[in-house]
């Protein structure tokens, strides 16, 4: 089974395809991604490389972990598993100013 690594600090024009070939070096990578915001369709700096080998994973985090790319360090670490979001906005009046304020 595979290792998903998450790559931090990424300059703001790597694009999956480069952060792919950035990886490609330590073996073979299942998957590339750099998360994009949805509003400005610019990256927001981080992104997801998958492995098919553990130990190529590791391999990786080892040398690109503090590794300069575009003048900026790379974070380089194991992926924590994805939490589950609930959907809607959340309603109810549990914490966030919501209303106006009455003055006496």
């Amino acid at each position: 089974m595979g290792k998903k690594l998450y790559v931090g600090n990424l300059s703001y024009s790597t694009d999956s395809a480069s952060l792919e070939n950035m990886f490609s070096e330590f073996g073979t990578v299942e998957s590339a991604n750099v998360i994009m915001d949805r509003e400005t369709g610019r990256s927001k700096g981080f992104g997801f490389v998958e492995f098919a080998e553990e130990s190529d994973a590791q391999d990786a985090i080892t040398a690109m972990d503090g590794k300069d790319s575009d003048g900026r360090s790379l974070k380089v670490n194991e992926a924590k598993p994805q939490v589950k979001r609930t959907g809607g906005f959340g309603g109810g009046n549990g914490g966030g100013g919501g209303g106006a304020r009455r003055r006496y």
